[in-house]
């Protein structure tokens, strides 16, 4: 059996620039992101997923790969993935936002553990909602709504015939912006009941001054904050389930799904 060479650089096209943009979203895209998770774990997963859209997808003719345009192809592709799926990244940065407020106010800052998706020292608290969040991404089918928007991708946003405007970028950014937002109406009720705290500290400040109030406020403050937090998980997932529809929306803005 023999092969042409156009044939197999058809074929390998076919299969790479659709690998590419299922990349971009895996590198981005909430848990599969993370530094704990193998690279060529993502990169089977990207595979065989490329495999499985590629008859889906028209053919993009690419007649030598060793050029500058079949590598902005590439990289076009990859950085539409990485759109979609760096938008549930900000989801959940949200929610990261919000326990680093909480933490601050409460003086749980102190404890500090590793992120394991970013590498960097985060609040113990923030790290508790994030892992909170990640379950509730995962709980929601959110990793299946990211697989179906990148497979709606390719219907919008078909390989080398078009690309997104200054008005959907412009909507990425100002989206982002609503994130903190989000993170402080999350926060509002700790912030609220500490500042109670806090003023009830200062009358009993001037009501006794020889009482050492920042050791005692201090200690009642964090036990107070970890009340407060417990009290407040019930609005934990009704956050989540609003921020995450509105960030599919803005996907589906993004992929001309809907107006």
């Amino acid at each position: 059996m023999e092969f042409q060479e156009q044939v197999i650089a058809q074929f390998v096209s076919d299969l790479m620039l659709p690998f590419a943009r299922i990349s971009g979203l895996l590198v981005a895209m909430v848990g599969l992101s993370a530094k704990t998770v193998p690279t060529p774990i993502r990169g089977l997963l990207a595979l065989s997923l490329a495999l499985m859209i590629m008859p889906m997808v028209e053919p993009t003719p690419v007649e030598d790969f060793a050029t500058a345009k079949t590598f902005f192809l590439a990289a076009q592709q990859a950085f539409i993935g990485f759109t979609i799926g760096y938008i549930s990244t900000l989801v959940l940065e949200t929610f990261v936002i919000a326990g680093q407020v909480v933490a601050m106010q409460t003086g749980l800052g102190f404890a500090s553990i590793v992120d394991p998706v970013n590498g960097i020292n985060v609040p113990a608290v923030g790290q508790f909602y994030l892992i909170l969040a990640t379950l509730l991404f995962f709980a929601l089918d959110g990793h299946l709504n990211m697989i179906r928007m990148v497979l709606m991708s390719f219907e919008a946003f078909p390989i080398g015939a078009a690309w997104w405007t200054g008005e959907q970028f412009k909507s990425i950014v100002e989206w982002s912006a609503w994130m903190f937002v989000a993170a402080l109406t999350l926060s509002m009720a700790p912030i609220v009941s500490l500042l109670i705290i806090n003023l009830a500290f200062g009358v009993m400040t001037k009501a006794a001054p020889q009482l050492n109030i920042f050791t005692i406020g201090f200690s009642f403050a964090q036990i107070g904050g970890l009340i407060i937090i417990w009290l407040t998980m019930d609005n934990f997932t009704n956050h989540f389930t609003l921020q995450w529809e509105r960030a599919q929306l803005l996907m589906c803005k993004l992929l001309l799904v809907c107006k």
